[in-house]
């Protein structure tokens, strides 16, 4: 006798071929019945014999399209019907609850295939499938439908509304399915007129770039701008045409092979590049063969990425250079460009051209950054190929919107059990990016069918998102939550975790329940509630923001406390370089303490120690003291200098350790590698203190700082290796881009104690 079986499938499965999928192993399994996407979910309905239903369950669990993430199968055995044959039925708008939304998918190998020999679709840029294409940037409603994506006004031709009705076609239900007679299309804008036709504007494009100019590119989720990244004088003009002094560049080879001409790259780290997400990935930069000098601007490592769009794939047939440099097509600290005409206002006359298409983007998204350590990718920025994925917590997280951080910024949402996490943001610091989260809220709340009912913002009173968040106290409730817990509750988010652990939260600066500047600390926490077991030692931070600019500031406030007046008269090369009169000024504003407020940092440590070695006085963009001090880092070296761990982390001997070697010539390499080294054993030192006191074997690291490579090796392997448990960040950013999943886990914690 025939069994009937109704399947609902939950997580990640909707625009990445799941029903498709399924039509074909129930075909298989010679299976009666329908599946159809809901808003909430993927329903399906099979019957035939037990063991063929109970096959297709082993098939659909054990082998999902490659971008999908299940998160539950329930298949809840009923009564037979009638139903013959198996069919993909329309989708249907029940509830107020919502399936996953894809994130955008690079072009698969047989799409590539397809533009060169399908006669519709050869060299056509736009080309995409049910296994790849934009996704998350082109949705404006659930269900996932046409209708509901800006391909909605490009009707389908004969050919793809074959395709796309074909249930054995590749493209069936493919949203965006398209191809050159009725989808998309590129135009490029000179100063001279336009430029149509795939071919031409390859041509004019890659001539452009071979003879140094610049172009701006519209790609999935915003513009970038473009030059030939070997020539450093291109690289130099787009440098100013951004306002970007100082901080890298991300660049695309044309392949592979290419980049590892440039680079190191492990396995592992080839399986990020290679991904369907496409991230830009961190590497180290090989010596014997360099890109212009201004990409990396000095330091050792190469922010690189490989083709991901068609049009990608086309330009580097045509165009005869190893690499190019392609990054966000934005002003400096402003929101990558999504509006057609903005990008002509902003640079027809800065550049040699505008690459325009005639389809919306309807999610403003950035690219994503990772960077591979302890042979775990690690992301550090999310955005393309991860937003919106959620994270599952154990709580309920209905009704909570998270405000995040200023600096990094994301936002997060609750629905359900699912913290749905939003793309990068930026620095809530100028009335463009401060739009751009006030526009993707909006969208995120129209999306996921989410109305705030408690609102969680940081302790900061100045930040933009705690001002956010008293603006709307009216409608709903408002809890505080401090930074450096919420950086802890982000990690035990993304793990599981619902216990007490022993935190370490390394950052820059966060408000801290003192009134003061926290940003290397010691928690005793769970997501509920934290004590701080101690922390490094307070030092003045003179002129506030201005002294995170200046780093030189930071090391005369260390040497200061440490030597007093007789700072004057050492002899550190750095102090030449600093204006007498400007020490003498710094000098009497921490004697005055005016402007000058205490602060216990991991990051104002990195940067005094990397201004004492004259690495970076003044930065051009945020972390450069600390991450020119990695970038110089000498493998091989295990020593390390003295510190006194009491009531906080006293770093005096570990200066005059440094100090003693600058006066003997040490190399700067070995100086910055000790440095490291002490670091890593303060780290130790107190979680195995605090392990003894608290009887918890369960570590979790986060904090901007840990994005430096080698001190979050260095760390997890002293602390593994002594028997502790250790958790860090991998799918969420360590930075402040994760502090709104902390901020939502805590408070969703505490409504459930509450109830």
């Amino acid at each position: 006798m025939d069994k009937a079986c109704h399947i609902t499938v939950t997580g990640l499965v909707q625009g990445v071929g799941f029903r498709p999928f399924v039509y074909r192993i129930a075909v298989k399994h010679n299976l009666s019945g329908w599946v159809r996407n809901t808003n909430e979910c993927v329903e399906l309905f099979v019957q035939g014999p037990q063991q063929s239903i109970e096959d297709f369950l082993d098939e659909l669990r054990s082998d999902p399209p490659v971008a999908s993430n299940i998160s539950q199968v329930i298949p809840v055995y009923t009564e037979p019907t009638d139903v013959q044959g198996f069919r993909i039925t329309r989708s249907e708008n029940t509830s107020d609850k919502i399936t996953e939304i894809s994130p955008d998918i690079a072009v698969c190998n047989d799409c590539l295939d397809d533009m060169q020999i399908q006669p519709n679709r050869v060299n056509y840029p736009f080309v995409n499938c049910t296994n790849c294409g934009p996704r998350f940037t082109i949705i404006n409603d659930l269900p996932y439908d046409r209708k509901n994506t800006s391909m909605k006004v490009f009707p389908m031709c004969d050919s793809c509304r074959r395709e796309y009705e074909d249930v054995q076609d590749r493209r069936f239900h493919a949203q965006p399915v398209a191809c050159s007679v009725c989808g998309p299309h590129y135009t490029l804008y000179t100063r001279s007129g336009k430029v149509e036709g795939t071919e031409k504007i390859l041509a004019t494009l890659s001539e452009c770039l071979l003879k140094g100019g610049i172009m701006a590119i519209k790609g999935l989720g915003g513009y970038h701008l473009a030059c030939d990244a070997t020539n450093e004088d291109a690289v130099t003009r787009l440098r100013y045409l951004k306002n970007r002094e100082g901080k890298p560049l991300a660049v695309m080879f044309r392949d592979l092979a290419t980049l590892r001409q440039y680079a190191e790259v492990s396995e592992a780290e080839e399986r990020s590049l290679l991904s369907w997400k496409r991230p830009i990935v961190l590497l180290l930069a090989k010596r014997q063969k360099i890109l212009a000098p201004g990409v990396s601007i000095g330091l050792n490592t190469i922010g690189t990425m490989l083709p991901y769009l068609p049009f990608h794939h086309l330009l580097f047939q045509v165009l005869k250079l190893p690499a190019i440099v392609l990054t966000s097509g934005n002003i400096s600290d402003e929101p990558i460009l999504i509006d057609d005409r903005k990008a002509m206002d902003t640079f027809l006359l800065k550049t040699e051209g505008v690459l325009a298409y005639n389809r919306e983007i309807e999610n403003r998204t950035d690219d994503s950054v990772v960077r591979v350590i302890n042979d775990v990718e690690r992301v550090f920025r999310r955005s393309r190929g991860f937003a919106p994925t959620p994270v599952v917590l154990k709580q309920d997280t209905g009704g909570i919107l998270a405000t995040g951080a200023e600096l990094v910024n994301t936002f997060c949402i609750g629905k359900g059990r699912n913290a749905i996490l939003s793309q990068y943001i930026g620095v809530l610091q100028n009335a463009e990016t401060i739009s751009f989260y006030e526009e993707t809220l909006n969208k995120y709340q129209k999306l996921f069918r989410m109305t705030p009912e408690i609102i969680a913002a940081d302790l900061h009173p100045d930040y933009f998102t705690s001002r956010f968040a008293e603006k709307r106290t009216g409608s709903m409730k408002l809890v505080r939550v401090q930074h450096h817990h919420a950086h802890i509750a982000s990690c035990m988010a993304e793990h599981g975790l619902d216990e007490p652990v022993l935190g370490v939260a390394m950052d820059g600066t966060g408000y801290g329940t003192d009134g003061n500047t926290w940003g290397a600390e010691f928690l005793f926490c769970d997501l509920a509630d934290f004590n701080r077991d101690t922390h490094f030692e307070y030092v003045p931070l003179p002129g506030s923001d201005r002294g995170i600019e200046e780093p030189w500031r930071m090391a005369v406030s260390y040497l200061f406390k440490i030597f007093g007046e007789e700072l004057v008269h050492l002899e550190i090369p750095f102090l030449k370089k600093i204006e007498q009169e400007k020490i003498d000024f710094i000098l009497k504003m921490i004697r005055s303490g005016i402007n000058c407020p205490p602060v216990s940092s991991a990051g104002r440590l990195f940067d005094a120690v990397s201004a004492i070695l004259d690495l970076c006085l003044y930065s051009t963009f945020s972390s450069e003291a600390p991450m020119r001090l990695e970038s110089i880092i000498e493998p091989g070296c295990s020593e390390r200098y003295s510190y006194f761990v009491g009531e906080t982390v006293n770093f005096e001997l570990t200066f005059r350790g440094i100090l003693a070697d600058i006066k003997q010539h040490t190399y700067p390499g070995i100086i910055s590698a000790k440095f490291h080294n002490t670091v890593i054993s303060v780290i130790s030192e107190v979680i195995y203190k605090m392990k003894i006191r608290h009887n918890c074997n369960k570590v979790v690291l986060s904090g901007g700082t840990f994005q430096n490579k080698y001190l979050q090796e260095g760390t997890e392997k002293m602390l593994t290796g002594s028997g502790f448990e250790v958790y860090s960040h991998h799918l969420v950013p360590t930075n402040d881009g994760g502090i709104s999943l902390g901020q939502l886990a805590i408070v969703a914690k505490r409504m459930e104690m509450a109830k």
